[in-house]
């Protein structure tokens, strides 16, 4: 074994190993991008107004936000870890186990499915999620439809689509083109809640709201 190689998390013959799984200057990159997108959501958790436009109170953080947050944490750390690989090792194993392997190919079609599926889900939980306020969520959801398409065509694993992934456009590759593309989306929709303007007070607790019709004669 060759001095460092312990800091790698890559797949020799058809094995996983843990460890760091693109030490390249791009998966860095690519990583502190999901880590700042993920803080930045964070504080906008706390910093969006509510839907009537008053402060939100710390106890109550945006549900949306915080979620998007974890998905990106989650995300980044997996960028490295290249847990998908550590899947696909352990399903290639139960496959064999129970004698399966001649119908990998159902099965490999039938996790694409899943994974689509969840995607899916996950896209409409955050539009649900965004309805309410959706003039200043728009561009969070436009960001994780690149980030999740991004997950689907990664786990479509297909040759044809490797080579896709891999071409360059004006010298930047495709999977950093769709990755990087949906984080900056999402940092940008983040610090677009950061850099408004306060929201106005929230009223104090149990007072009372009284509104006056004037009436012009």
């Amino acid at each position: 074994m060759q001095p460092g190689a312990l800091l790698l998390a890559e797949v020799v013959k058809g094995r996983w190993r843990p460890g760091i799984g693109d030490p390249t200057v791009m998966g860095w990159v690519t990583v502190i991008a999901y880590l700042l997108a993920s803080a930045g959501c964070a504080v906008a958790a706390l910093r969006e107004p509510m839907a009537d436009g008053t402060r939100r109170p710390r106890s109550r953080p945006s549900g949306f936000w915080l979620a998007l947050a974890f998905l990106l944490l989650a995300l980044g750390i997996n960028k490295q870890l290249d847990l998908q690989s550590l899947a696909t090792q352990i399903g290639r194993d139960l496959i064999r186990a129970w004698g399966l392997y001649s119908e990998r190919r159902e099965l490999q079609v039938g996790f694409i499915l899943a994974v689509v599926l969840a995607c899916a889900g996950t896209l409409g939980w955050f539009l649900w999620a965004a309805r309410a306020t959706l003039e200043r969520r728009w561009l969070a959801v436009l960001g994780t439809m690149f980030i999740l398409g991004f997950v689907v065509v990664r786990a479509a694993s297909f040759h044809h689509v490797d080579a896709f992934i891999g071409s360059r456009l004006g010298g930047a590759k495709w999977n950093w083109i769709l990755e990087l593309g949906g984080i900056a989306i999402v940092g940008a929709a983040a610090a677009r809640v950061l850099l408004s303007p306060p929201a106005r007070p929230s009223p104090p607790d149990g007072a009372m709201t009284y509104r006056y019709r004037v009436n012009s004669r």
